[in-house]
C-alpha cells in the first residue's frame, strides 16, 4: 500500500506563520508549504527539523504540501488526511486488530450534526468509525491530543449516543510510531476530552494502533496498543503542577510584595506553581490580568502578556523538581520569586527566546507529561 504518488523532497523547517502554513528552506531558498495538520506539533516543528514535501499542482496557492517528518530515521506522517487513506487500505487488507471481520461500506458518513470517517459493516450490523491521528509520543507511550480538541470531545459524546440508538460507535487512534506499546488520552493538555474518553469506556469501542512506515511511506507494521485504564483513572485528575509562560516586551522595575523592587529584563518568563485540586481554575486565574493581587506572579502578570499555560497533571508533588530542571535550561532567574514556602532559590525563570522553540524545554515537558508515566508502565 502506497499513500502518495510523486517524489518527496526534503526541506528544513524555519517557521509556522499560521496553523496550516510552514516556511521551509528547500534547495537554497525559502518556500511556504501547506500543513494539513491542526495540531501543535511542538516536538517536530523545531528549527532545523526535516520535513518531507510534495510538489502541488501549479494552480494551488502554495507550491508544496507537508507530508511527513522523521524521528530516529523513521517517517512520521503529518498529513492527517492521508491517515484515512492509510486506514482504508488496512481495513481492506484485514490488518487492523479487532476489525478483521468488517467490510467497508463507504468513507464519510453523517449522523446528526457530525460527520465521521467510515461506515463499516460486520455481517448485518453497521458500524461508525472515527479515526484520529496521533503524533505525540515518547519511547513507548503515545497520547492524544496535543492541543485542545472540542471536536474530539463532541465525537466521543455523540458516538456514545449513537450506541444507545443501536449503532455501534468506534474510535481508532492511529499512532505514527512503531515502537509505541501504550496509548492514553493527553489529560495534561485537554482534561475534558480525557474525562469524556474515560467515561466512554463502556459505551464505545476505543482502540489504538501503532503503524510503522517505510521510507517510501508504505506500511511496514501494524500492532494494537494497550490502554492502561486503571492508571489513567488515577492520573487524570485536576491537580498537579503548571508552568505559566509570560512575555515581557520591555525592561521594567516592579514592586513585588515583600520582595520589594525587582528589575525584570525583557524576555519570556516561566513560573512554576502547583494546585492539589482545581488546577484548571488556578490556571484560568493566572490568565486574567484583573484580579486581586496575592502571589508574586500576580504583580508580574500586570505588566507582562500571557503566552501559554502548560499543566502537568499528577498525583505527585513535582513543583520543586520541575523548578530545578528549569533552572538548568533558563538564561536567568529571579531570586526568591514564588519560593517563600520551600527551599528553592526561585520558581521564576527567564529566557531570551521562545521556550516552545527550545528542544531542551520541549524534551523536559515531554518527560514530565509522558516519560514519567512510561516508567510506571514498565
Amino acid at each position: 500500500m502506497h499513500l502518495i504518488k510523486g517524489n518527496l523532497e526534503k526541506a528544513i523547517f524555519r517557521g509556522r506563520p499560521n496553523r496550516f502554513t510552514v516556511e521551509c528552506f528547500l534547495r537554497g531558498k525559502t518556500v511556504k508549504a501547506y500543513l494539513p495538520n491542526p495540531g501543535r506539533l511542538w516536538e517536530f516543528l523545531l528549527p532545523g527539523s526535516e520535513l518531507y514535501l510534495l510538489k502541488n499542482p501549479s494552480k494551488d496557492k502554495l507550491s508544496y504540501t507537508v507530508i511527513a517528518t522523521e524521528r530516529d530515521g523513521i517517517p512520521i506522517l503529518l498529513h492527517t488526511h492521508l491517515t484515512n487513506s492509510l486506514v482504508e487500505g488496512l481495513i481492506k487488507e484485514k490488518r487492523i486488530p479487532g476489525f478483521e471481520d468488517v467490510d467497508l461500506i463507504r468513507r464519510e458518513v453523517s449522523f446528526g450534526k457530525s460527520r465521521y470517517d467510515f461506515l463499516l459493516s460486520r455481517g448485518r450490523k453497521q458500524l461508525v468509525l472515527e479515526v484520529k491521528t496521533c503524533t505525540l509520543f515518547g519511547d513507548t507511550l503515545a497520547m492524544f491530543p496535543d492541543a485542545v480538541t472540542e471536536r474530539g470531545s463532541r465525537h466521543i459524546l455523540e458516538l456514545s449516543e449513537l450506541k444507545r440508538k443501536g449503532i455501534d460507535g468506534n474510535i481508532l487512534f492511529v499512532v505514527q510510531w512503531p515502537y509505541a506499546r501504550y496509548f492514553m488520552p493527553e489529560y495534561h493538555t485537554d482534561f475534558d476530552f480525557s474525562r469524556n474518553f474515560i467515561n466512554a469506556h463502556d459505551s464505545l469501542l476505543i482502540k489504538a494502533i501503532a503503524v510503522g512506515l517505510k521510507r517510501d511511506l508504505s506500511v511496514n507494521s501494524v500492532k494494537e496498543l494497550v490502554i492502561p485504564w486503571e492508571l489513567l483513572e488515577r492520573e487524570a485528575q485536576d491537580g498537579g503542577v503548571y508552568i505559566i509562560i509570560l512575555d515581557l516586551k520591555k525592561n521594567v522595575s516592579l514592586e513585588i510584595g515583600e520582595l520589594g523592587k525587582v528589575r525584570f529584563r525583557k524576555g519570556y518568563y516561566l513560573y512554576v506553581g502547583s494546585a492539589k485540586k482545581g488546577l484548571s481554575k488556578r490556571i484560568e486565574r493566572h490568565k486574567r490580568k484583573r484580579k486581586k493581587v496575592f502571589w508574586h506572579i500576580d504583580y508580574l502578570r500586570e505588566s507582562a502578556s500571557f503566552y501559554k499555560a502548560l499543566p502537568i497533571r499528577t498525583r505527585y508533588d513535582l513543583e520543586c523538581e520541575i523548578a530545578e530542571r528549569l533552572k538548568t535550561i533558563a538564561d536567568w532567574s529571579i531570586p526568591d520569586f514564588g519560593s517563600s514556602d520551600c527551599n528553592c532559590k526561585s520558581h521564576l525563570f527567564g529566557m531570551k527566546k521562545d521556550p516552545i522553540r527550545s528542544p531542551r524545554f520541549i524534551e523536559m515537558l515531554i518527560y514530565y507529561r509522558i516519560g514519567r508515566i512510561e516508567r510506571e508502565l514498565k
